[in-house]
């Protein structure tokens, strides 16, 4: 198989790709910085770039997928968070940089690949319970992680032979849970309390019991509609 993985230098993108790597499968990485973990495999290619930049980037995966035939899975597992607060409090500077990242950074990449790569099977987007929670706090992110959903929706139906998904891998215990820690608690966010709380009692999974779960999803959402939305929790 030949992937295509956003977000490889940590968290959930790192060990989704040293799971296909483990099973014989080429991954294309893509992230601001390479994780030294993933050198001894022959079979991943790494682009470094910083995903908030949305110039060069076309010339960048040309480059890199150069005589490509197929993709079997693009994962567009990068994304960022904004300080937890009221949206209210959140400035329109932090809005536009997380949009970017989240959202249109995956609007490009998508927009090249389907220029550049003859065949595409399987286009999977990692988004959040939070897409649906409105939780207070959440503000920025859960406003992008919904709008991810409805790009993927959108996508799907333009582009019918590319299997589309947005699918929400639950709480897993990467940096910005190791963020979300650090923070005092505070009666306005009782999702700040909770998350604390499950990471203290190791409630959350770990990056690799998460990317097993999420590979079987990718199998189990091509039997969906394309298009869909997925939670891994209400499987």
């Amino acid at each position: 198989m030949n992937i295509l993985i956003t977000g490889t230098n940590s968290g959930i993108g790192n060990a989704v790709a040293r799971e296909y790597l483990e099973k014989g499968a080429r991954v294309y990485g893509i992230s601001r910085r390479f994780n030294k973990n993933l050198r001894k495999y022959a079979d991943y290619i790494h682009l470094s770039h910083d995903l908030s930049d949305h110039t060069m980037l076309e010339d960048k995966l040309t480059r890199l997928l150069e005589g490509e035939a197929v993709l079997d899975k693009v994962i567009l597992n990068a994304g960022m968070l904004t300080d937890i607060n009221d949206i209210r409090d959140t400035s329109l500077e932090a809005i536009h940089r997380v949009m970017d990242v989240n959202v249109w950074v995956n609007k490009v990449l998508l927009d090249a690949l389907f220029r550049l790569v003859p065949e595409i099977r399987q286009v999977v987007a990692i988004s959040s319970g939070a897409s649906r929670s409105g939780s207070r706090g959440w503000n920025v992110y859960a406003i992008s992680k919904a709008a991810l959903n409805m790009l993927i929706m959108l996508y799907s139906r333009e582009i019918p032979d590319t299997h589309f998904s947005a699918i929400a891998p639950g709480v897993v215990d990467t940096g910005m849970q190791d963020y979300i820690f650090t923070l005092p608690d505070n009666g306005r966010f009782q999702v700040v309390s909770r998350l604390k709380e499950m990471k203290r009692n190791r409630r959350m999974k770990d990056p690799r019991e998460a990317a097993v779960q999420l590979i079987e999803a990718m199998g189990y959402v091509l039997e969906q509609e394309s298009g869909s939305y997925i939670d891994i929790r209400e499987l």
